[in-house]
């Protein structure tokens, strides 16, 4: 591995879960060793089944903005034939009140449930998720503009597919240009410089161990974590986040190309499959009210 001190780009809140993120300087851990605010929302049917991105396809045409401060969030639904109107309503407190709106939207009885430590996809590992911006545009670059008309999936909209809330980099990191040609699968091998101290993509893949009874410690800042595994994805990265149509063999080739690029340091015994992307962490009630900041530095317990 060459010598690079991963730093903290971006932190991503979702704060109501399935909907859009907000980008923040700063994220406090909660009490449940999540983010605070992070999948503070959680939508219901009547049944008590999740309404999310899995499920329900339709919620990716609605779009949640977010005051600065993060009290208060606008939701829309942009181009809806039905007139749904555009309401904003106090967060977290409102969750009632929006369930209305949301049962208006999907035409349905919606519950919105909040919770301080949010609701997590990985009730072990529920800490933060952790990704590379490396591993993100290398993702993008495996999805470029077709002849088709196929747009491509640029680094922000995979961001948006993977929804993972710490991004870390390397202070002197450029991204890599995108292939100017149609690539073959050995085309894909992570790059890294040791002379520019480059991140490379699936650097946060040494952040779990080869034993599933074992962990990963490191710190960001102030914040001592565990990494625990890597994360498994689900139906949601295939789908466009902003309309929720579905690309047709994104899983397989993404599966493929996961695997035939993984890098020395990614312990292959916790890949039971190649349909996984980020690093699941734990934190301890120890860390509560710590707060995470850009520019914070990753570290590796030795």
């Amino acid at each position: 591995m060459p010598p690079v001190v991963p730093r903290l780009a971006n932190i991503r809140l979702h704060p109501i879960k399935s909907l859009d993120p907000v980008s923040v300087p700063e994220a406090r851990i909660a009490p449940s060793g999540s983010l605070a605010l992070d999948r503070a929302w959680a939508l219901y049917s009547i049944d008590g089944k999740w309404v999310n991105g899995k499920r329900t396809p339709a919620i990716h045409l609605i779009r949640a903005n977010y005051s600065p401060d993060l009290r208060s969030v606008t939701l829309s639904v942009p181009g809806d034939t039905r007139g749904i109107p555009t309401r904003t309503f106090a967060f977290p407190q409102a969750h009632e009140d929006a369930a209305e709106w949301f049962s208006v939207y999907f035409e349905q009885q919606i519950i919105v449930r909040y919770s301080e430590g949010g609701f997590p996809d990985d009730t072990l590992a529920h800490g933060p998720t952790i990704v590379s911006t490396a591993s993100l545009q290398a993702v993008s670059d495996w999805f470029p503009p077709t002849p088709k008309g196929f747009p491509g999936i640029s680094l922000e909209e995979a961001r948006q597919r993977f929804r993972a809330t710490l991004e870390i980099d390397s202070p002197c990191s450029a991204g890599r240009a995108p292939f100017a040609r149609p690539a073959a699968v050995s085309d894909f091998a992570p790059q890294s410089d040791p002379q520019t101290e480059k991140l490379p993509a699936f650097w946060e893949d040494q952040l779990f161990a080869a034993d599933d009874r074992s962990v990963v410690r490191f710190r960001i800042g102030e914040v001592q974590f565990e990494g625990s595994n890597p994360c498994a994805r689900c139906p949601v990265p295939p789908r466009n986040p902003l309309t929720g149509e579905n690309l047709d063999g994104f899983q397989k080739r993404f599966t493929q190309l996961r695997e035939s690029t993984l890098p020395p340091w990614s312990p292959r015994e916790r890949f039971d499959h190649f349909y996984r992307l980020s690093t699941n962490t734990r934190v301890a009630p120890s860390e509560t009210g710590k707060t995470l900041r850009l520019g914070d530095q990753l570290i590796l317990s030795m």
